[in-house]
């Protein structure tokens, strides 16, 4: 039987070293292009295969990354936000690109899953996609810091820690929705999400919010504000409280389209016409946004620069390399629901 090729053949081949053939194998920047793909012609004439197992025993790296998402409520047994969906395929792809496995797991509240993946050689670093409550969370980021994982996150930016973030401007995106329904003569503005530290990206695009109202010198009023969370039945439920207030409004901006679908609901249901009577806006562009009676008015985060963003920014930081909290830019995506 024929043995099986070793890096020391494809060396002997190529006229490299042992180390170079390693590297190029692996996408390593630190071999020329050309270099790189002579080896990896060889290795593929050779029917070489990588044995992942030695070669992470010999560089104390697993050549994986962990993506942990959190556990949303969701309408299905998925239990992943579909704004993350998008996302998870970028992160997937710009992994392979870069050659390294992606492992993804589940976050739970009740769960110890900040418990350290670098020392158990299960991943170099982490991804983190949601959070659930932020002030509980947080206290499990400052573990991880502790243990000097590394790791970045997707969400808003946290000043008072050296957390990496990548995430939307979510003040800039806030403000930008609402100042484009403004453009369209609505008065009287009711925002559908949280507005505190537990939900600091909402509170990011509440911020924004009520930053435009006053630049128009239009009253922020506190009793349209109502508490929602991530899901449609929570802004159903918050567009009815909206609804049973009394309370006089012509617009809602909600914190995410999660939350705009449920309250487009509950406005049709309670008899409202959507845009003639009230302006309705999200914040995400998920995939359903297109398909909502009316199309949903929104603001767009680019996912699969995120993915991408969250990735080389890990890589950075398992290199030792610097990096930086990145805000992507937000687009504004104009549809029916919000039309004069």
């Amino acid at each position: 039987m024929k043995e099986k090729s070793t890096s020391f053949d494809i060396a002997y081949r190529a006229g490299v070293s042992q180390s170079t053939v390693s590297r190029a194998l692996r996408n390593s920047p630190l071999v020329n292009a050309a270099t790189r793909s002579k080896i990896q012609a060889i290795a593929k004439e050779l029917n070489y295969k990588v044995d992942k197992n030695a070669s992470n025993l010999r560089s104390q790296q697993s050549d994986t990354i962990a993506l942990l998402l959190f556990e949303d409520p969701t309408n299905d047994d998925s239990a992943i936000n579909p704004f993350f969906l998008s996302m998870l395929g970028s992160i997937t792809r710009a992994c392979a690109s870069k050659g390294y496995d992606l492992l993804v797991s589940f976050q739970q509240a009740s769960e110890d899953w900040h418990a350290d993946f670098e020392d158990s050689n299960k991943a170099d670093g982490l991804i983190l996609l949601g959070y659930g409550d932020y002030v509980d969370y947080e206290e499990k980021l400052v573990k991880l810091l502790d243990q000097g994982t590394h790791f970045v996150r997707w969400g808003a930016e946290v000043k008072h820690l050296p957390i990496i973030s990548v995430g939307c401007d979510n003040f800039t995106g806030g403000k930008e929705i609402t100042e484009h329904i403004i453009k369209l003569g609505r008065k009287s503005f009711a925002f559908l999400g949280s507005a505190s530290s537990h939900a600091p990206e909402f509170f990011e695009r509440y911020k924004g919010h009520c930053q435009a109202l006053k630049a128009h010198q239009l009253t922020v009023n506190p009793a349209l504000q109502f508490n929602a969370m991530y899901t449609e039945e929570s802004g159903y439920q918050a567009a009815c409280r909206l609804i049973n207030s009394g309370e006089s409004f012509d617009a809602i901006c909600a914190a995410c389209d999660l939350i705009a679908v449920g309250a487009m609901r509950a406005l049709q249901e309670h008899g409202f016409k959507i845009p003639e009577q009230v302006s309705v806006v999200g914040f995400d562009d998920i995939a359903i946004a297109s398909f909502t009676f009316p199309p949903l008015t929104t603001v767009k985060q680019d996912t699969k620069l995120a993915g991408e963003l969250l990735v080389n920014t890990l890589l950075s930081l398992i290199h030792g390399e610097e990096a930086s909290t990145t805000l992507i830019p937000p687009e504004l995506v104009m549809r029916k629901s919000c039309a004069s």
